[in-house]
């Protein structure tokens, strides 16, 4: 289609396409705990409910192989995890970005648009520190 710009995405890769308070949808569905996103495969079990719990071991099935980029979704507000995390993910040259949940469900669509290997966990956006 002359002008189309919308991506080309394989059938069935999984893409944010809603959210609120106490949930996160991906194609259409959605899930009433913290996710993650790993080599196009969704865990609707993953982690803590709050970032504070976080622990370098609920991360560790998001990182081999290791992506380009690892979006932590920290709830409703951008918070960052502890500096034990920050440390061993810049010695594994992953990139980590940390941002609230609905901006980090926007960026992860943006990159797995663009073709980037990127996972991703998030607590739900209602979720507190």
């Amino acid at each position: 289609m002359k002008g189309d710009i919308s991506p080309r995405l394989a059938t069935g890769t999984l893409m944010f396409t809603g959210y609120g308070d106490d949930y996160l949808q991906v194609n259409q569905t959605r899930y009433a705990s913290g996710i993650s996103i790993h080599q196009g495969k969704l865990n609707d079990n993953w982690g803590p409910e709050r970032l504070r719990d976080l622990s370098l071991d609920h991360l560790a099935p998001l990182t081999e192989p290791a992506p380009e980029v690892l979006i932590l979704g920290t709830g409703r507000l951008t918070t960052f995890p502890s500096a034990d995390i920050l440390d061993t993910m810049a010695e594994r040259h992953i990139g980590l970005e940390c941002m609230d949940s609905r901006s980090a469900a926007r960026t992860y669509n943006i990159l797995v648009g663009e073709g980037r290997t990127v996972s991703a966990a998030f607590l739900l956006p209602g979720a507190r520190k």
